[in-house]
């Protein structure tokens, strides 16, 4: 959740077939939650199991308002690996937890409405 989306946005210019499949998008179960006070903007730093091939990801995320830490934890959510990994503070965020914003703007998460194995890819 690093770009400032905008809902009202005109759709994307079109892409070839090729080009989504090189955004490498996975499922994964968050572990741990951490409050981030070092963030600019509210987050947390999110623990996310992909599975045994990708292995246990870190990412921040400015999920605080519609989650809780207890919310969060056993949760399975999306996120491209495939990104290099970015500076946020202290933390090296190594995938992009993927949401949609709400009418104001702050973020709701994504996920697979039944359970699926980790390191799944969106396809």
């Amino acid at each position: 959740m690093h770009m400032k989306h905008d809902p009202a946005a005109q759709a994307a210019d079109p892409i070839g077939f090729d080009d989504f499949l090189k955004v490498d998008i996975r499922i994964g179960t968050i572990t741990a939650v951490d409050p981030f006070p070092e963030a600019r903007k509210p987050a947390f730093k999110l623990t996310i199991d992909f599975g045994p091939t990708l292995g246990v990801k870190k990412s921040s995320a400015q999920i605080t308002e519609h989650y809780t830490p207890d919310q969060l934890v056993g949760r399975q959510v999306a996120a491209v690996v495939n990104f290099p990994p970015r500076q946020i503070g202290p933390m090296m965020s190594e995938v992009l937890t993927l949401g949609f914003p709400d009418a104001d703007g702050k973020v709701v998460l994504i996920g697979p409405s039944a359970p699926v194995p980790d390191g799944g890819r969106l396809f």
